[in-house]
């Protein structure tokens, strides 16, 4: 029996239909539950010498570490961070790549009660500053590698809460840092006690929002379970499997793949440390290391599928994909090379999976989004919160009044020293996401777009997205983004900006190619009236395309003429 059993009181299998699914999966959660105590304890001692984590850093140096390995270890960081000071509640960030440490030392942090704040090592001094003062981090623990140190080193004159510094990997900056390795290996095996309760902060991470300064999202130490129903039962992670999500630890959806409810299957986690992504370098791992279980964004894919895919003998058996909508044109370039489907799933940084299409119980709809998981209540709803028809565009909203069950386990609890903020975004028992979607006649949700990415052109509302999808069919087409331009007719001109694949070159012969074949597939209102041609799309520190970005310079040089 797997360990998220335990919870569920079933085995996923046993749920024989969709309806079953929705209306009987329920998670018991104890009052003081703490993951690292029991589950990974737990696992530990019954299952000691399995493997937990399979890591392997950019030079292809591999590693391998059993649950009671992991155990042991986070038990060492517990007493670490208790003997640099460290108390229950204080913030203690983690800039940490793919390092295998990541591992223990988040362990070893919800072991003894500290808030882990991962961020990623893409910061710069100006992030840093951001994120150090704006959730008082009292301790840092990064990498050596990526220039991370010294853009700390420039940061810190400005940040008066950060009392303690550690790098690992032995490389140390000055006098001021803490050889994280060196302390670790010292530190006792002594057992420390629990101290926490389910509703108490154990996680902070800051948001990858497309506009604005990132939020950071509190959340409690129901979390782990929250994603019982990502790895065991999305994932489909099983026993004695191997699974890779492709995430830097800096970034919530590293968790989604890389530990909580991939262990509670009993699979163990594939870790890839690598400083740049190639496309034929991780198909290769994927082939090398017999993974069989396999998540990406679909940024990745769009990369991954311009190799030769039939060329590799995979051990996979089921992928996923979820931080922005997949095109169709990925789906099934991926099927064909693979044999297998893409499931896709939906959440945000406030939440766990709250849409998915979940196999056996669902098939994937192309274009889809699927349906609420498991213990989400979604809605669509209109600009007064009010659920609209089956068709029509509207906000996804999550329901959290106490009558059908309150808040799932695994949402944010609000967003840290900004109770403003989380009452704009969360009242009346509603969560508003921020994304749009429509719902057709079978429940399926179709994304739209972010809120302020929906375009009003002549009186018709078109979402980025399903332009992007037709474009992305183009064979010139390697990303994309489609933005509004203000225009003095229509309101907004539908805008495309592409980056193209190899071996094409833009020309007003490709653009108008590009015109037809969006006319063609699609209603013809829809088809891109300006076409850009760029080397690289701008975006988020964590991939996204950030299309405001876009737009404000489109206005910018609309202002300059005027």
């Amino acid at each position: 029996m797997s360990l998220y059993e335990k919870y569920t009181n079933r085995n996923r299998d046993d749920f024989v239909t969709l309806e079953d699914l929705q209306k009987n999966y329920k998670l018991s959660i104890p009052d003081n539950f703490n993951f690292a105590f029991d589950c990974l304890d737990v696992i530990a001692a019954q299952t000691p010498d399995a493997l937990a984590l399979l890591w392997v850093s950019n030079e292809g140096a591999e590693k391998r570490f059993t649950y009671e390995d992991i155990r042991r270890l986070s038990v060492k960081a517990a007493n670490f961070f208790i003997a640099q000071g460290i108390e229950k509640g204080d913030m203690v960030m983690l800039t940490m790549s793919r390092d295998w440490r990541f591992w223990p030392v988040l362990m070893g942090l919800h072991r003894m009660g500290a808030v882990a704040v991962p961020a990623t090592y893409l910061l710069t001094k100006k992030d840093i500053e951001y994120r150090m003062n704006a959730a008082s981090i009292k301790m840092l623990l990064t990498t050596p590698r990526f220039g991370v140190t010294k853009a700390m080193e420039e940061a810190l004159s400005e940040c008066p809460t950060v009392k303690k510094l550690a790098v690992f990997g032995g490389n140390m900056p000055n006098e001021r840092w803490i050889n994280f390795d060196a302390e670790l290996e010292a530190a006792p095996e002594t057992p420390v006690a629990r101290n926490n309760i389910k509703t108490d902060m154990m996680l902070m991470a800051f948001s990858s929002g497309t506009t604005g300064y990132p939020k950071m999202v509190m959340h409690d130490y129901t979390y782990p379970l929250g994603h019982v129903i990502t790895g065991c039962f999305w994932h489909r992670c099983e026993p004695g499997g191997l699974h890779l999500t492709i995430s830097d630890t800096g970034w919530l959806k590293s968790l989604w793949g890389k530990m909580y409810s991939q262990w509670l299957a009993g699979s163990a986690v594939f870790a890839y440390d690598f400083d740049k992504f190639s496309a034929p370098d991780i198909l290769e791992k994927l082939e090398r290391y017999k993974i069989t279980t396999f998540c990406a964004p679909p940024t990745m894919y769009r990369f991954l599928i311009k190799e030769d895919l039939k060329k590799y003998n995979f051990a996979l058996k089921h992928c996923t994909t979820a931080g922005e909508a997949l095109n169709p044109e990925v789906f099934r370039v991926w099927h064909e090379g693979t044999g297998l489907k893409i499931f896709e799933g939906f959440g945000q940084s406030e939440s766990t999976l709250s849409c998915w299409t979940g196999y056996p119980w669902m098939q994937p709809r192309l274009g889809s989004m699927g349906l609420p998981s498991p213990s989400y209540r979604m809605i669509i709803a209109d600009e007064n919160g009010k659920e609209v028809s089956p068709g029509i565009i509207g906000e996804i909203c999550i329901r959290t009044d106490e009558a059908g069950g309150g808040r799932p386990y695994g949402m944010f609890s609000g967003y840290y020293r900004d109770e403003e903020m989380t009452k704009s975004v969360w009242h009346d028992d509603l969560y508003h996401t921020g994304d749009t979607a429509y719902k057709d006649e079978m429940g399926f949700l179709w994304y739209v777009g972010r809120t302020d990415d929906v375009i009003k052109s002549s009186g018709y509302r078109i979402g980025p997205f399903e332009v992007e999808s037709v474009l992305m069919e183009h064979p010139a087409v390697t990303e994309c983004a489609v933005t509004g331009v203000p225009d003095p007719e229509r309101g907004f001109a539908v805008k495309a900006t592409i980056v193209l694949s190899k071996g094409y070159t833009g020309s007003p012969e490709l653009t108008k190619e590009l015109q037809d074949h969006v006319k063609k597939i699609t209603a013809p209102y829809k088809y891109p009236r300006i076409v850009e041609y760029v080397d690289a799309l701008p975006k988020t520190i964590s991939g996204k395309i950030r299309r405001v970005e876009i737009r404000d310079k489109d206005k910018e040089q609309q202002n300059g003429r005027s």
